[in-house]
């Protein structure tokens, strides 16, 4: 697990990076023209900084499921995985299509998100009863 939760933060963090960039730098001159420009930057610049945060997210995750193996750090590593797809991806194509029908499918990518960080949270909560030795995290 730690293996494909390390791959996943440093392939994210790379595009996080990369089509941030893309965004501030290559994106605006070629959307400018259009009269919605502003708000598909908006789009954009939303879907960069969380594709960024759960990438970094990940790698946190990482961390933990060294030290702490269990299978909510594993659900969470997923939900991040697709939330950053479903949430990062439909803002990201939004904006280089223009067809906001596709905001359908941001909603869920937000859920696969906070399932990650609930689960997180109950591992880390789980994580201190197995610190103290009275509970075996799994």
């Amino acid at each position: 697990m730690q293996r494909f939760l390390r791959v996943a933060c440093a392939a994210n963090g790379f595009l996080a990076v990369a089509l941030g960039a893309f965004g501030a730098h290559g994106l605006k001159s070629h959307l400018a023209p259009l009269a919605d420009a502003a708000r598909r930057l908006e789009w954009w610049e939303t879907a960069s900084h969380y594709h960024l945060f759960h990438a970094l997210a990940l790698g946190l995750l990482a961390s933990w499921a060294e030290r702490m193996p269990s299978r909510g750090l594993r659900l969470a590593g997923y939900a991040f995985s697709t939330g950053i797809v479903l949430f990062s991806g439909s803002l990201y194509a939004m904006t280089l299509s223009g067809q906001t029908s596709l905001g359908i499918v941001t909603p869920f990518g937000g859920a696969a998100l906070l399932l990650g960080w609930g689960a997180m949270f109950f591992s880390a909560a789980r994580g201190k009863a197995l610190e103290n030795g009275t509970v075996a995290a799994r």
